[in-house]
């Protein structure tokens, strides 16, 4: 039998073992409560509090836009949505219809809303409605405590003094996409998240970073329902939570004149087309319109579906931007280009003279002028300001065709002039290693013979048609076009000034750059001139109206009232310019989709354009100028401008075309 010594010997292991296992559990639950009391202690309070706790966005207040002369563009204003935190919705069977009525919308449509944004945490909140009226508003604030996980959000919305006025060039704001989130993180690095706003077109896109500014938050105290008891400062009770304060982004001065950008929007009015004016000296972009339009507030408030189908079913494509977007054959407003290749070339001057019968033969075929029976004998004066195209027929037989891109080409015309806007396009002036190497073919010189005059393949926009006449006005000096005068902060701080940049300095020669805006000056300022209609009083401007053809016309319709044609059939209407002649300070670049003439679509547009400039910054200029004409009529006797019919300017295409 064991005594007591021998039972104690074979139960203190045991009793060791239960001892050391009491002993380690008491050291690790103690350890655990110093870890977490004192060690960790200030973390989990904060969590503890943020418990009862909301984070609130607090949205950085967009940059504003404003004219050259401080005219606000785009501002901001608040808006009201009714957002739903699923986190907080205990019986939804109530909730759900309730706020239903309220907002007057159909329960269906709450329901999918809420299943669409399922998948996300459920304390963040979804908005169910954007834009409540005020009556709205009050209807939820008054029944928000029989309705927990509602509430109204304050949101601060995109709003455009002009509405439909230049809403390409300024662009809009919506929300980021999924399928945009990716790229945006990647390119910008900016903590881009779903339910943010972005610039998705113009400046709003371009300059998106500079006017988005920093989102703050803060704190707000809420109940078990969710229902907000007070904002949480930094004090005693909740101490470590901190409320960040949002930045507000930056304002933008644009190059644009609000009062010219009204004349251009206003000058289009039922047309189709753009409008585009630069300062020849600095390149800004003074004026850049193009119709018809859409309303870019929509876009950030409460773009329905009705709205987008409108724009995106539109034959006319409204989202389009026609300054920049689309190219047109220029038409009789690239024959000063192919006058000044030529004169620089020394293949005419001022002396050469030919004869326009109203048609060109080159071997077995006729090339047609726009004058049915033709000019007579015509100088490189006449053959500008009456655009004669049988007098560029014939210079286009001995300008090579590389010889007239390369002038082209310098210019600004045939490659993208660096706009800092998105979607710019190239335009085109081709060469012979172009169609070679396009459709593997030889240049051929009848093709010549049609890009002479502005048709064939030679495409351009209207940004670039307008910096082309900068350069003719200011001798030689191609600017780079821009939009964004400066930057500057809330405080007033400059951020970003931007300068005039020169792209190239082409040399012509005094004697070229004399003759074509001689040339030029008469078009607009001789009774025979084809814009003479359009001279004014004050702006001595100088330009050249173009016609440009869209489709094949058959031989009876040549000579035929282009207004009888199907709209779609119908020539394009072009007029680029500068004023005032003598010292060049704007150049003006139009193009009016299917306007049949460039004389009365286009011409009138500059006018007005031109006008508003000259009265607005060179007052007393414009006045000595309008005195002038007056003292001229007086002197010489009231001048009338031709009547013009369809045939009014320009060229038929060659054969080949037709």
């Amino acid at each position: 039998m064991f005594g007591e010594d021998d039972l104690v010997r074979t139960h203190k292991p045991r009793a060791d073992l239960i001892a050391n296992l009491v002993v380690v559990s008491f050291a690790i639950v103690l350890s655990r409560l110093w870890f977490l009391q004192i060690y960790n202690g200030k973390q989990l309070y904060t969590y503890s509090q943020e418990n009862r706790l909301r984070k609130e966005i607090v949205r950085a207040p967009r940059g504003l836009i404003f004219s050259r002369n401080n005219d606000l563009l785009v501002y901001n204003a608040p808006r009201f949505d009714c957002i739903v935190t699923p986190q907080y919705i205990k019986n939804k069977k109530i909730v759900l219809p309730k706020l239903a009525g309220l907002i007057d919308m159909p329960l269906e449509k709450i329901e999918e809303i809420l299943l669409k944004n399922s998948l996300q945490a459920r304390y963040i909140p979804i908005i169910i409605k954007k834009d409540l009226s005020r009556k709205e508003v009050a209807l939820i604030e008054t029944e928000s405590a029989k309705m927990p996980g509602v509430a109204v959000d304050t949101f601060i919305t995109r709003e455009y003094t002009d509405q439909f006025v230049g809403s390409h060039l300024l662009g809009y704001i919506s929300e980021i996409s999924q399928d945009q989130l990716p790229k945006y993180r990647k390119r910008d690095k900016f903590n881009y998240k779903l339910g943010d706003f972005i610039g998705q077109a113009g400046v709003e896109e371009q300059l998106d970073l500079d006017l988005r500014g920093n989102d703050g938050y803060e704190f707000m105290e809420v109940d078990a329902r969710g229902r907000m008891k007070r904002y949480v400062r930094s004090d005693n009770f909740f101490k470590g939570i901190e409320n960040q304060p949002s930045r507000p982004g930056n304002n933008i001065r644009l190059t644009v004149d609000k009062d010219m950008q009204l004349a251009a929007y206003k000058g289009l009015e039922g047309k189709v087309g753009a409008v585009v004016a630069v300062d020849v000296n600095t390149g800004e972009v003074l004026t850049m319109v193009s119709r018809p339009s859409f309303d870019s507030g929509r876009f950030s408030t409460n773009l329905t579906s009705d709205y987008w189908r409108s724009l995106v079913q539109d034959e006319m494509n409204p989202l389009r931007d026609r300054s920049i977007q689309e190219h047109f054959s220029p038409g009789s407003t690239f024959k000063p280009i192919t006058a000044a290749a030529g004169l620089e070339e020394g293949l005419i001057d001022d002396r050469t003279e030919i004869n326009c019968p109203g048609y060109f033969h080159m071997g077995s075929r006729v090339y047609h002028c726009w004058k049915k029976h033709g000019h007579g004998l015509v100088d490189v004066y006449k053959a500008i300001r009456e655009s004669c195209d049988v007098f560029f027929y014939k210079l286009g037989m001995k300008l090579d065709i590389d010889i007239l891109a390369k002038y082209a080409k310098n210019l600004g015309l045939g490659s993208k002039l660096g706009i800092p806007l998105s979607r710019e396009t190239s335009g085109l002036i081709p060469t012979k290693e172009w169609k070679k190497t396009r459709r593997g073919q030889e240049w051929q010189l009848g093709e010549t013979i049609s890009c002479v005059i502005g048709q064939s393949y030679v495409l351009l926009t209207p940004l670039q048609l307008a910096v082309s006449y900068s350069v003719l006005a200011n001798g030689g000096k191609l600017f780079k076009p821009f939009v964004v005068k400066e930057i500057f902060s809330n405080s007033g701080e400059l951020v970003k000034k931007n300068k005039p940049e020169l792209l190239a300095d082409i040399h012509f020669s005094q004697k070229t750059t004399a003759i074509v805006r001689d040339g030029l000056f008469q078009v607009v300022n001789d009774p025979r001139g084809t814009a003479y209609a359009s001279r004014g009083e004050g702006i001595m401007m100088a330009g050249k109206t173009g016609t440009a053809q869209v489709v094949k016309l058959s031989k009876e319709k040549l000579f035929s009232a282009c207004e009888k044609y199907e709209y779609k059939h119908r020539n394009h209407g072009l007029f680029a310019a500068y004023a005032p002649a003598n010292a060049p300070k704007i150049a003006i670049g139009i193009v009016i989709e299917h306007g049949c003439h460039g004389a009365s679509a286009a011409a009138p547009i500059a006018k007005a354009i031109a006008t508003v400039y000259m009265q607005k910054y060179f007052p007393n200029e414009f006045k000595a100028n309008k005195e002038f004409i007056q003292k001229e009529m007086k002197t010489k006797g009231k001048l009338i401008a031709p009547v013009r019919t369809n045939d009014e300017e320009d060229a038929l295409p060659a054969p080949e075309e037709r």
